[in-house]
């Protein structure tokens, strides 16, 4: 009998997540090297890519998504920053399937050994969603670590609506798990990405739906307390259509409990960025990293 323990429904969609995975890493527009480092959670496959003498930067993916389709909305960051992207331990991915939690600290020592083993004291970091949920951890156990951080629709601070939720996230949820139908995942999509996600990633997160037992538990909202000694610059961008962590909501919330929360940037979007809102944002992100990413690294 098989007692080992998977995220995965069935083999087949392991599979073929696997292959959406390789498929999108071929048409990133950039080189990408990948590696295994381990950890006490499990092993962690990590993609690596931009100028091996640039400064690190961490990039944490969204929860129940693939790692590839996050780095690919920051490939203008590549041509100066060595990024260092992570399969989450327990997501869709080559890590180790194990869940581990985001409510302590768990998370906060899988990055420590990750920055072992690849060498590094402390770093920029870039968390998208539940990513920056992570990142949101390390600064409550850890802030040392973080040289400065950017916050994309982030986890662990606010969340929405919980009846909007229902209505628009878990009711087409179920009726697309009863029924398969493209009119329920796009409901889905649409209400995640305000009608602008495009047709590999909606078919790439169907499939995750379909074949995923996804990771339901949102990282812990972070209080004031936690982040008493965490001083590093951090951006935060949020979406006013974002339908898990509205802007307004989080934005009051980030500002009340971040320290050094040096800017604010709010876009008309979902909780996937369109392409447009993408080039303004990492232009942001670009500046902000210019501006107070103060780490040496040769």
């Amino acid at each position: 009998m098989n007692s080992i323990v998977t995220i995965y429904k069935s083999e087949k969609g392991k599979s073929l997540i696997a292959n959406h995975y390789e498929n999108y890493i071929q048409a990133l527009p950039f080189p990408v090297e990948r590696m295994y480092l381990n950890t006490s959670f499990g092993s962690t496959h990590l993609l690596a890519v931009g100028p091996t003498d640039g400064k690190p930067l961490f990039l944490l993916q969204g929860g129940n998504c693939i790692n590839p389709m996050t780095l690919s909305w920051f490939s203008p960051l590549t041509s100066q920053y060595r990024i260092y992207a992570p399969d989450t331990i327990g997501h869709p991915g080559f890590s180790a399937e194990t869940r581990v939690s985001a409510k302590d600290n768990s998370f906060a020592l899988w990055l420590q050994e990750l920055m072992n083993g690849l060498d590094i004291e402390k770093c920029g970091f870039i968390g998208t969603s539940y990513g920056a949920g992570i990142i949101l951890r390390l600064a409550a156990c850890m802030p040392h670590k973080i040289d400065c951080a950017v916050l994309v629709s982030p986890a662990g601070i606010r969340l929405g609506s919980k009846l909007k939720m229902i209505k628009d996230i878990l009711l087409p949820l179920l009726l697309f798990h009863a029924t398969s139908s493209d009119r329920y995942l796009d409901k889905l999509t649409n209400a995640m990405s305000d009608n602008t996600m495009k047709a590999i990633d909606k078919k790439i997160i169907g499939d995750i739906f379909r074949y995923v037992k996804l990771e339901q538990n949102m990282p812990k909202l972070t209080e004031k307390e936690e982040l008493q000694h965490f001083h590093a610059p951090t951006l935060l961008i949020t979406g006013r259509k974002d339908i898990f962590f509205p802007e307004r909501q989080v934005n009051q919330t980030a500002r009340a409990i971040i320290p050094n929360l040096t800017a604010i940037k709010s876009y008309e979007m979902g909780h996937f960025p369109s392409e447009s809102d993408l080039v303004t944002i990492n232009d942001e992100i670009s500046l902000f990293l210019q501006t107070y990413y103060v780490t040496k690294f040769t």
